[in-house]
């Protein structure tokens, strides 16, 4: 018997996940917090009353631990995903049968309320193994439980971003940055909490049952742009250096087995599509959801990148 307002949140603990499960612990639901390691999950707890977050084991490669997460919740989100792959946890067996684990757990649970959180770009014909993984993992979801909603976000930035933290402090050592491609591509940057509360939107309102909704920021930018936006941030002058496609793939190549690497080929390959909403799918303004822009809150968290640290760039007390 499902337990009223409890819902399992597959990858709680990571960048996305953390602003969820404060969404939903608000709005008054209890959360467990299904990661493969619950010691870092930890933090989440005083997010909520006592015993209203709780983290739990689960690897969702393994269908037999993601039963037993799902076990009595009424809904489920699933927000695992990784940017590269590592040992076994590759893209297909964490986007595709992870995905596949959670929809057939649901469905045998009689779980009507899931959300899947996928990517902007998911295509199952992609030459990009991470934007074909995704696509395919949509493909297996909709044929299991055709009532989950699968939201789709450009790229997300916020305090924990991988992206404008990344090109951020590549700026402090580098004398340049790179424009893949010559820097042609554009984005459509969404902020991590409003990417949250669409994802709790939809998952208490029937109307978006089945749908699949594509999440931009209000406006869009070439990679010149936000490379130069990151500058401008941050009070650096850096050389803008255009990287023509061969080479760029080349140089991903050579780096995508190093630990964290800064590049890697399938993130060339994702880069020579725009990322930025089609119009075929309803988002944020359907959901009443005002975006906030890029310009308002990356200033709050890329400040520790300026040259003198959190305090450059601020009006000192009686300055005006």
């Amino acid at each position: 018997m499902a337990i009223a307002k409890c819902v399992t949140v597959f990858g709680g603990s990571g960048f996305i996940g953390r602003y969820v499960v404060a969404r939903l612990a608000e709005q008054g639901w209890t959360i467990r917090v299904a990661v493969r390691r619950p010691v870092r999950a930890r933090f989440l707890k005083p997010l909520g009353d006592v015993a209203q977050v709780v983290p739990l084991p689960c690897d969702i490669r393994d269908p037999e631990h993601v039963r037993r997460a799902l076990r009595g919740s009424a809904a489920a989100v699933n927000l695992v995903g990784i940017l590269q792959p590592q040992g076994k946890q590759t893209f297909d067996s964490v986007h595709v049968e992870g995905a596949d684990n959670v929809a057939t757990a649901a469905a045998a649970e009689g779980i009507a309320s899931v959300v899947h959180v996928s990517a902007l770009g998911a295509d199952p014909n992609s030459r990009s193994d991470y934007a074909r993984s995704k696509g395919v993992a949509e493909q297996r979801i909709r044929d299991t439980l055709p009532g989950t909603t699968i939201v789709r976000p450009s790229v997300v930035f916020g305090p924990e971003d991988d992206f404008f933290n990344r090109f951020a402090s590549m700026a402090r050592f580098s004398p340049f940055l790179p424009l893949i491609g010559g820097g042609e591509t554009r984005f459509q940057p969404v902020y991590a909490g409003d990417v949250a509360e669409a994802v709790v939107k939809c998952l208490s309102e029937r109307d978006c049952s089945g749908q699949t909704f594509e999440l931009g920021g209000p406006s869009t930018y070439s990679f010149k742009e936000l490379m130069q936006l990151i500058l401008e941030t941050i009070g650096r002058k850096r050389l803008l250096v255009s990287l023509p496609w061969g080479f760029a793939s080349f140089l991903g190549s050579a780096l995508q087995n190093l630990p964290g690497a800064p590049l890697t080929r399938d993130q060339v390959e994702q880069l020579k599509r725009d990322n930025i909403l089609s119009g075929a799918f309803p988002g944020l303004t359907e959901l009443g959801i005002r975006p906030h822009t890029v310009e308002v809150i990356i200033p709050t968290y890329l400040d520790r990148y300026r040259r003198s640290g959190r305090a450059a760039g601020r009006l000192s007390p009686g300055s005006g």
